[in-house]
């Protein structure tokens, strides 16, 4: 495995190589003063080869009818096949070297400007509609958008036609701005349940039902977008893309996310509007020039646009088994027909020659020294990077992992003989299987699963880790010990480790042997939230309970409280004696629950020891009389009443 991390100088030179900057020359459409209004259609999970002229067997109408008015790259690919970072490289021009997603479930810096940023400043009308909570607004994408609408009804994810039906209430609102709308369809991920006719026109294949579904909804959603162009005397540009494809079963791969073959990587791509001459192009593209494209026709600049598209080493990476996993780091590189991914190991592909790559041509062959320049160039992130924020909540958590979205836990381990992950395609269901179990809770379920794992790579950290902290959660002490020191052998200075075990002792009778620990892994990592939570709890035990409520606070702080969480602040903070923090948290409790909130009591009593007479008579004036602790509601009514001097 190459243990690389690049150095700030070669991040700057390989991003800049490829990457356009901000003092591009104006593009044609700023000069003749006419900007359109742009549509971008992402389409999650589509292949290249499923939608289109192109796409044996299926009827995709609306697709195939702007492709004959459009230009259609037949060699366009993702730079990730994961939904976020995918996205996070349409947004900002930049590899994920460069804006730093390599896997959902993360935050994009507000250092890097977005598109919506860039054309709002540009006096663009925005406005976006996701489907999938992976691509929710916390996650960074919704800056510039004076609309993201990211509503799922409580779900993870919504059709393409309720997505379409909320674009078309906002199409038929009038501007006089162009507009930059985003629509993104999520039809095409697993599970595949498409309605009919579509389920029955693919038996047996859903997933090309979905496609198909899918393309109803782009029709609807492009002449409605036409019309209201028209409407506001403007013309119209439109953008279609896939983020990454799927496999299929090709590879090994049943679905995306692990490899960088075709199947995932090559992806739809289409553009239609000023400019644009109706063709096929055969250049290989990256989708992050849909960047450049949509500032070229906004009139900021032009360099790097898909219009004049040009030759380059298009690159890619797969790096969720090396940062979940400790596997070889993943890195692709397209050049005319030639293709190669490192591994560990090169394989090369004439694309030409070999489409559906079943034919190595190994690391002899003679590949061009600026695809072979841009391998050994591109970044591999560090193991640092692993981890999911620990900011993420619980229930984000299981939004995601509902998707079928599990990252690492943990940092792995890192090993100089680390399987490919094209090795490894046995292990992805069981693998994945474990990891959504875990993060759901099921922990029986996971358990034999992760030591399935186990026994085919012995040294994957994060498995153990996740198999001890499932024995601890059960109670099974003895197994957990024992899990734990597995790890802790896997990879002796794993700072993860010692977290979790401390976590596991802090649970337990023998919570004192945690202390040390937890204090020492909050004093070298101030911000890591499992480890506060951690000491906050044994802080709990020792009956240091201000220094739980500072700990608490910390917590809050770096990531958005739940209304349980203010709760529990503040009764600790109440606890504790501090009444000006204990007001804090149950009143923000109290306007996030509304009329469902029950701590009128407590709210009224601490009003009362503030001295805030007024507001105390309110609280306990919204005491119900069925509450368990009515009579005492009434007394703390009654010395607030004489307080205040109210007549009897």
């Amino acid at each position: 495995m190459r243990s690389r991390s690049a150095s700030l100088l070669t991040v700057l030179v390989l991003l800049a190589a490829g990457c356009s900057d901000d003092t591009g020359a104006p593009s044609a459409g700023h000069t003749s003063g006419m900007r359109p209004s742009i549509l971008l259609v992402t389409l999650d999970t589509t292949r290249a080869d499923a939608i289109g002229p192109d796409a044996a067997g299926m009827q995709t109408p609306a697709f195939t009818a702007l492709a004959s008015r459009g230009m259609r790259f037949r060699q366009a690919y993702a730079t990730v096949p994961e939904t976020l970072p995918s996205h996070g490289s349409m947004m900002t021009g930049l590899y994920p070297a460069g804006h730093g997603i390599h896997e959902n479930g993360r935050f994009l810096s507000s250092t890097h400007p977005v598109l919506a940023e860039r054309l709002q400043q540009g006096g663009y009308q925005t406005a976006a509609f996701v489907s999938s909570f992976v691509l929710a607004k916390r996650f960074g994408l919704a800056r510039g958008f004076e609309v993201y609408d990211d509503q799922l009804r409580g779900g993870a994810e919504r059709s393409s036609k309720e997505t379409t039906d909320q674009a078309l209430a906002y199409l038929a609102g009038t501007t006089t701005r162009p507009r930059l709308v985003w629509v993104h369809y999520f039809d095409p991920h697993t599970p595949y349940t498409p309605l009919e006719p579509f389920l029955g026109r693919h038996a047996g294949k859903p997933y090309f039902g979905e496609i198909e579904q899918m393309d109803v909804q782009l029709g609807r959603l492009v002449q409605a977008f036409e019309a209201a162009t028209t409407r506001s005397g403007g013309t119209a540009a439109i953008i279609i893309a896939a983020d990454h494809g799927e496999g299929l079963g090709e590879h090994g791969e049943q679905q995306h996310g692990h490899l960088l073959y075709q199947s995932t990587m090559r992806v739809p791509l289409l553009i239609v509007g000023p400019g644009v001459t109706a063709g096929v192009n055969e250049t290989p593209v990256s989708t992050r020039r849909i960047f450049q494209t949509v500032l070229d026709w906004a009139g900021q600049e032009s360099s790097g646009s898909l219009r004049t598209a040009a030759q380059e080493v298009v690159l890619g990476e797969a790096m969720k088994p090396f940062l979940s996993y400790g596997w070889q780091p993943q890195i692709m590189a397209v050049e005319a027909r030639a293709k190669a991914i490192l591994a560990g190991k090169v394989e090369t592909y004439d694309l030409a020659a070999d489409p559906g790559e079943l034919r190595n041509l190994g690391s002899g062959t003679s590949m061009p020294p600026s695809m072979r320049k841009a391998l050994d160039e591109y970044p591999v992130p560090s193991i640092e990077t692993a981890r999911a924020p620990d900011n993420l909540s619980d229930d984000a958590r299981r939004g995601l992992a509902s998707l079928g979205y599990v990252s690492g836990g943990s940092a792995p381990a890192i090993r100089k003989d680390a399987p490919r992950p094209a090795d490894m395609t046995s292990l992805f269901p069981i693998v994945d299987l474990a990891s959504g179990l875990f993060v759901q809770e099921r922990y029986g379920e996971a358990i034999p699963l992760l030591k399935e794992v186990l026994v085919r790579d012995p040294y994957n950290l994060d498995a153990a880790l996740r198999l001890a902290t499932a024995h601890s959660t059960l109670g099974q002490d003895v197994e957990a010990v024992a899990a734990f020191k597995r790890a802790a052998a896997i990879s002796p200075r794993s700072p993860d480790a010692r977290l979790y075990f401390a976590l596991h002792y802090a649970r337990g009778n023998d919570w004192p042997h945690a202390v040390p620990i937890l204090e020492r892994i909050v004093a070298e990592q101030p911000e890591r939230l499992a480890a506060i939570e951690g000491l906050s709890n044994v802080r709990r035990r020792q009956g240091r309970l201000t220094e739980a409520v500072q700990l608490q606070k910390k917590i809050h702080a770096l990531r958005t409280p739940s209304d349980a969480e203010l709760l529990d602040l503040g009764q600790l903070a109440m606890a504790a004696g501090q009444t000006p923090v204990a007001i804090q948290a149950f009143e923000k409790a109290r306007t996030s629950q509304g009329a469902s909130f029950k701590h009128h009591l407590e709210l009224g009593v601490l009003y009362l020891a503030a001295r805030r007479l007024a507001e105390a008579r309110e609280a306990l004036d919204r005491v119900p009389a069925t509450h368990p602790e009515y009579p005492m509601a009434l007394f703390k009514r009654a010395q607030v009443s004489v307080l205040l001097n109210e007549p009897d």
